[in-house]
């Protein structure tokens, strides 16, 4: 079996990743039997998208040929283009990737059938486009007359 689990970097003991999406990236992990045989990190291109983070993380994934992914969260983008690529995904929280990996082996993880967050959940910083001006403009422009 191989599995993407979302983290910040190529560390087994690390905490699962909260956010899908905007996470540093994915370790890729080879299971056979019920060791982990290999596992390698791959940098998520999507972290830094304005918008569109959670589809393109996912289609990164599904390019990686996984059967399963493990998040703290996915949004309902994401999780519509895991499912439709015929990804599961599972939800881990407060655990590292080694004990994520060992639940899933257990069948303790919690397999998401809807998202576990909204769409921006994983936007940093607040950034949510409103420019500087944060709309304080308050429209009292007549324009110029003819």
């Amino acid at each position: 079996m191989k599995i993407a689990v979302s983290v910040e970097s190529n560390d087994l003991e690390q905490q699962v990743n909260p956010v899908f999406g905007r996470c540093s990236g994915f370790l890729i992990i080879k299971i056979e039997g019920k060791e982990i045989k290999e596992h390698s990190f791959i940098e998520n291109p999507a972290m830094k998208n304005p918008m569109g983070a959670g589809i393109s993380a996912a289609q990164t994934i599904a390019s990686q040929k996984v059967e399963a992914v493990i998040s703290g969260n996915v949004g309902p983008n994401a999780l519509m283009v895991l499912n439709q690529s015929g990804i599961k995904v599972y939800q881990a929280s407060g655990l590292t990737v080694k004990q994520a990996i060992e639940n899933l082996i257990e069948g303790k993880l919690q397999e998401l059938s809807d998202a576990s967050t909204s769409s921006h959940f994983g936007i940093r910083g607040g950034a949510f486009g409103f420019g500087r001006g944060a709309g304080k403009g308050f429209g009292r422009g007549r324009g110029s007359p003819k």
